[in-house]
């Protein structure tokens, strides 16, 4: 694993620059559309099978862990996928991670990765689909308040 100091881990040196690439681009989409990041994290990106299951991945493209850090499987190199992980660890920052993971519903927190993240699969399978829908639906309800002030009150 080569680690960069902008927080880009890779298992292939030569794709650095293109995870540094992804990762900025969605920190700053992220932090333009659905929220200040305080503390973007470090990112792995796995390009290959070995390093996907050194980090457990099964069939998933991506996942965070809380506030750490973000991994990325080798089918996870897409904008939407780092951005739906950065979505998850910005819930963490301003949610907390405990009240996101036992508190928060998965149509509030899965919905809104899926829905701002800007994911262009559509229809995802269910119950994802469903998620991003409920969230996608209650979005409009919130008002004027922010979205992280209506988030809070879900439950």
């Amino acid at each position: 694993m080569h680690c960069s100091s902008q927080g880009v881990c890779v298992d292939d040196l030569a794709r650095l620059g293109e995870a540094t690439a992804l990762k900025a681009e969605a920190a700053a989409f992220v932090g333009m559309k659905v929220g200040r990041i305080s503390h973007v994290p470090r990112a792995v990106f796995c390009s290959t099978a070995e390093c996907a299951k050194a980090f457990g991945f099964t069939h998933q493209g991506a996942y965070n862990v809380g506030t750490f850090g973000l991994a990325i499987s080798p089918r996870g190199w897409h904008p939407h996928f780092v951005r739906h992980e950065l979505i998850h660890h910005l819930q963490n920052e301003r949610l907390g991670t405990l009240n996101a993971w036992f508190f928060k519903p998965n149509w509030l927190l899965e919905g809104m990765a899926y829905s701002l993240s800007e994911d262009p699969r559509r229809p995802l399978p269910q119950p994802l689909e469903g998620w991003r829908s409920r969230f996608e639906q209650w979005l409009p309800s919130i008002g004027n308040q922010s979205i992280w002030q209506a988030a809070e009150k879900v439950q």
